[in-house]
């Protein structure tokens, strides 16, 4: 189906590479470009029409990378040919060449920003949505000076390529860090529940952490990064009772429908994104506890949202990345990851289990489809 004519993808051997948009933008060689749950929600057209406004057609897959700096604008400072660089995909203010930026970006929340369909590049949320730049399920890209960084010695291609969906799940958990008492459930121990198990070590918080996972694999996975216990993912209801007792919560019996969860997880970090998911994090958070919601959530229909009302539960959204407070300076959430890494707080490169070149690209998007046939994770295209 994948060069259908009712299929969203194209695959050209003779695609144009994408020109500088102002003297402040640099070229990037792409190196590895991964393959992201968002950009196969695109590809399957399970989207939410709400973000359509917010990219131009047509464009180059892809936001995760690792590449390499092939031409540089006249006003680039600090950035040269052949450095070795990740990108934070972001388009803002500042990339649009917006001279007073919105209050978001002001503020360092740029990933809030109020101009991304304005400025000198199309619309587009970030580099891998718009037409203008390309992006990394491509040869070449292109990026704003401020959104590109060079990697250090100590930080290998692997890890590098992870920076980007580390820096999605290290967000989520600077905004809504967990106490050292508190106990967390991580829901869905792919890319991102593993990024955000590993965020909450690498930063030092001591957090009881408790994953439910769907795979063998992806438990023995958020064990080695610093997971307490992990319950399997099994049909229907009948992984609640384990939960349960993990979480020290009792199941009460309604008269129909599925248990009711007494007490539960401080925190819960929702990293999958189904209605069945979404479901178990409201489910599973105690009276007065915190739900954020990384999992690429869409059109969700039939939740019962009564614990949110019942329990007065906070619901926190977290969306890619930004500025992080880290021990009285501002740092961007790229900077913090690159860091930490950098200081062999985390590695994160035994994550990236399949590559591809570009031209298998149906291998590579069939692989990253069937999480279930194997010890898959991060899935990358080599253009």
């Amino acid at each position: 189906m994948w060069n259908s004519r009712i299929s969203c993808l194209r695959y050209q051997t003779d695609a144009k590479e994408p020109d500088l948009p102002n003297s402040q933008w640099v070229k990037i060689r792409v190196k590895y470009g991964g393959i992201c749950g968002s950009d196969l929600n695109l590809i399957f057209l399970n989207d939410s029409p709400a973000t359509s406004p917010y990219s131009s057609f047509p464009f180059t897959i892809g936001h995760e990378l690792l590449g390499e700096i092939t031409e540089v604008g006249s006003d680039v400072q600090n950035l040269n040919t052949g450095d070795r660089v990740v990108v934070d995909p972001l388009l803002s203010c500042k990339m649009r060449g917006i001279s007073n930026p919105c209050p978001a970006c002001r503020r360092g929340d740029y990933n809030l920003c109020d101009h991304k369909t304005d400025g000198d590049v199309s619309p587009g949320l970030l580099i891998g949505a718009c037409r203008d730049t390309g992006g990394s399920w491509g040869e070449y890209l292109v990026a704003h000076q401020y959104q590109v960084f060079s990697l250090p010695a100590k930080v290998d291609d692997l890890n590098g390529l992870m920076v980007e969906p580390f820096s999605c799940a290290l967000h989520s958990v600077m905004q809504n860090r967990p106490r050292d008492e508190d106990t967390v459930l991580v829901i869905g121990a792919g890319v991102i529940g593993i990024c955000v198990i590993a965020a909450i070590r690498a930063l030092g918080i001591a957090s009881r952490i408790v994953v439910l996972a769907k795979h063998p694999f992806q438990a023995e996975t958020a064990k080695r990064y610093g997971a307490d216990e992990t319950v399997q993912l099994t049909p229907g209801d009948t992984y609640f009772p384990e939960l349960s007792e993990r979480l020290d919560a009792r199941l009460l019996k309604p008269l129909f429908g599925s248990p009711v969860v007494q007490s539960g997880a401080d925190v819960v970090f929702e990293c999958v994104g189904k209605k069945k998911s979404m479901e178990d994090a409201l489910r599973f958070a105690r009276n007065g506890g915190k739900v954020v919601v990384l999992g690429l959530a869409s059109i969700l229909e039939d939740i019962d949202w009564t614990t949110v009302w019942l329990n007065e539960l906070s619901i926190k959204g977290s969306f890619a990345y930004g500025t992080e407070h880290v021990q009285g300076e501002k740092k961007r959430t790229h900077q913090v990851a690159i860091d930490l890494m950098e200081s062999g707080k985390v590695d994160l490169a035994p994550l990236v289990t399949h590559r591809f070149p570009l031209d298998q690209y149906k291998r590579a998007l069939q692989t990253a489809l069937k999480k279930d046939s194997g010890n898959i994770m991060k899935v990358v295209l080599e253009p």
